[in-house]
């Protein structure tokens, strides 16, 4: 062979050498996910005994407090070292009082998943909108619009009533302005200093929460949440919230939703030092279990794929319906 002909063989570089096998695609693979990285959400109902299907989310459940127990050992045996826990009451109220009720569904529920997985962590969702009556977020005004700052003391109320039951993480997610600064305060004063917060911070104005709503029954009842959620076209703005609740005591921050705002989460995550997390939400899940279904695409893979492009953006924690499902696999 001419010396022309080698350099003419050897100009390109060869990207497939790192791909050859599977041990090597293991060893030079940048973004890893493992059980450890996944938080699973729960819908836990009042008054509802064992499970009940969710026809919009295929493979997702209500659960009553009889099935937590077994629920909390079947997430240690996988390895999955957290959960999300959604409430729906008995019953509501325009103030959302279930929320912050010391027996409050979610509240009894910490306790029974602590009881049985001691080491299990449980991340407490902070918002009024399952348990308010006109399924907003926050206290309303007689005109119907939402009251920012008259909903800051019943969220913080809230925070502090899942710390009493043995929540390790508080999530407030009602995208009220100053309620992280509001929560921390009150957490501090209840004797909680060491009670992290993880601020759905970049929570954005989506039509991929639709299986959620009904899930929780959360919808509200007129109106929408454009006003206090994202606006889904702004991004800079995504990261002011980021700063904002950072500044304001926030331990950790959320981006969601995460297929659609994965550009947002990399910005993020080039932007802050804490942990960020993303929510893998309810309308992403059904949107791939539903193709799966309709045999288009292959589960497992998708599922992988899906999960490892939010770790690859840049997530330290994804939230996902996927988590027991793709834990079993491991």
């Amino acid at each position: 062979m001419l010396d022309s002909d080698f350099m003419e063989l050897s100009a390109f570089k060869r990207h497939r050498r790192l791909r050859s096998s599977r041990a090597i695609r293991g060893l030079v693979r940048e973004a890893e996910l493992t059980p450890r990285h996944l938080v699973y959400p729960i819908f836990v109902e009042a008054g509802l005994s064992g499970r009940q299907p969710i026809g919009s989310m295929p493979g997702q459940d209500r659960l009553g407090i009889d099935a937590l127990a077994a629920e909390a050992r079947d997430l240690g045996s996988l390895a999955v070292p957290a959960v999300l826990l959604f409430g729906l009451p008995a019953a509501k109220d325009d103030r959302g009082s279930g929320a912050y009720a010391r027996d409050g569904i979610v509240q009894t529920a910490i306790r029974a998943m602590k009881d049985a997985n001691p080491e299990l962590l449980v991340v407490g969702d902070v918002c009024l909108c399952e348990y308010t009556s006109h399924g907003h977020c926050g206290m309303l005004r007689p005109d119907g619009s939402v009251d920012n700052d008259a909903s800051l003391p019943l969220l913080a109320e809230t925070a502090v009533s899942l710390a009493e039951a043995g929540c390790d993480i508080i999530a407030p997610s009602d995208m009220m302005d100053g309620r992280v600064s509001a929560i921390r305060q009150s957490l501090d004063a209840a004797g909680f200093p060491e009670t992290p917060i993880l601020s759905y911070a970049a929570k954005f104005a989506s039509a991929f929460y639709g299986p959620f709503r009904e899930a929780a029954d959360s919808a509200p009842q007129f109106g929408d949440r454009r006003g206090y959620q994202m606006d889904p076209a702004n991004g800079r703005m995504a990261l002011d919230e980021v700063m904002t609740d950072i500044a304001e005591g926030a331990d950790m921050v959320m981006v969601k939703p995460a297929l659609p705002y994965l550009d947002v989460l990399a910005n993020v995550r080039a932007s802050v030092d804490v942990p960020v997390a993303a929510y893998n939400v309810s309308g992403e899940y059904s949107m791939l279990m539903a193709a799966v279904q309709n045999g288009w695409l292959d589960e497992q893979r998708a599922i992988d794929e899906t999960l490892t492009s939010i770790r690859r953006a840049g997530a330290d924690i994804v939230i996902t319906y996927h988590a027991k499902q793709w834990a079993a696999r491991q």
